[in-house]
């Protein structure tokens, strides 16, 4: 927060840029609910009123949860963000972007808004989205509905600790909110979802050496192999990673294993954060066309890509500004 001998103009820039709930701690519950909006001027008017009062309903859960841990994330897609917002589109905002490999395909999918939520228990959950889609009423129309949940001790469903590379401490705000580079954006911050679903009787019918030879870490103590030579096919964890003359670039992940055992989907809900979306882009076109071409990521032999939507999570301002 400002100093008391701030002067009024960095208070009021403070205020401006200030970042929705980016970097909460990682949950115990999750949901990701993706919407799409209605196209007449009455849907998208009470989608702005919605938006603007985020705000109160994130109170509404808060007020009740002792433990400080709900948070909502709200972001807005490349084709309802003139309309919604009235104002030009982030300077990187555009549709999710397909990347077709030799032999997998990451997908692009509907989706308008998208809802993180984050918390202790998934009844907060559950109760704001109740809340959320009354608000809405038939202005929305909800295409995809997670709920997520921690695994032991942060693995995902391929029983590997995910999450390990997301930055930390000042890295943190540096790696996901766009800053002087598009100033009337600062604070926001580029999201990319995908859900991926695993086919872990394939998975698992690998021995413990493949397995860590894809995703690049040791399974047991979370350990990082070496990277493979220039020409050999890479692991997960060096072709997620980008570097340049400016050095490494990092995004924030906050996944989240789903399942579904009675109908047999076990997954993983990607969500990555990012101040720059070339960087998570990048990521995606080295995991699914190869590096070098045509060695995809292994992993996507035994995870696939069933969603893919991009957004932009403005500053808490922009979004309370709808409201008006």
């Amino acid at each position: 927060m400002p100093s008391r001998s701030a002067p009024i103009s960095a208070v009021q820039q403070s205020l401006d840029t200030e970042p929705q709930y980016i970097d909460a701690p990682l949950s115990i519950a999750a949901a990701f609910l993706v919407l799409t909006v209605r196209d007449d001027e009455a849907a998208l008017a009470r989608v702005r009123a919605v938006l603007g009062g985020t705000d109160d309903l994130v109170k509404s859960i808060t007020s009740r949860d002792i433990s400080g841990t709900f948070t909502c994330n709200v972001g807005i897609a490349h084709r309802v963000w003139a309309s919604l917002t009235r104002s030009p589109l982030p300077r990187e905002l555009a549709p999710f972007r397909e990347i077709q490999g030799a032999r997998h395909t990451a997908v692009a999918t509907p989706g308008d808004l998208l809802y993180h939520l984050r918390a202790k228990s998934m009844d907060l959950v559950v109760e704001f989205e109740k809340l959320l889609l009354e608000s809405f009423g038939d202005a929305v129309v909800p295409v995809d509905d997670v709920a997520g949940f921690r695994y032991f001790d942060g693995r995902d469903l391929l029983e590997f600790v995910d999450g390990t590379a997301n930055p930390d401490g000042l890295a943190l705000p540096a790696a996901t909110l766009v800053g002087d580079e598009d100033p009337d954006y600062a604070g926001g911050s580029y999201v990319v979802i995908q859900k991926y679903l695993h086919d872990l009787a394939a998975w698992r019918a690998q021995t413990v050496e493949a397995q860590e030879r894809i995703i690049g870490r040791t399974k047991q103590d979370n350990t990082e192999l070496p990277d493979a030579a220039a020409a050999e096919q890479k692991s997960h964890k060096t072709l997620c990673t980008i570097a340049d003359a400016d050095g490494e670039h990092d995004i924030l992940r906050d996944n989240m294993p789903f399942a579904n055992p009675g109908r047999g989907e076990y997954g993983t809900y990607f969500i990555g954060y990012s101040r720059h979306l070339w960087v998570i882009e990048k990521m995606l076109e080295r995991m699914f066309v190869g590096d070098p071409p045509p060695l995809h990521d292994r992993i996507l032999d035994f995870s696939k890509p069933m969603t893919g939507v991009t957004f932009f999570a403005p500053a808490r301002r922009v979004l309370a500004d709808l409201g008006g």
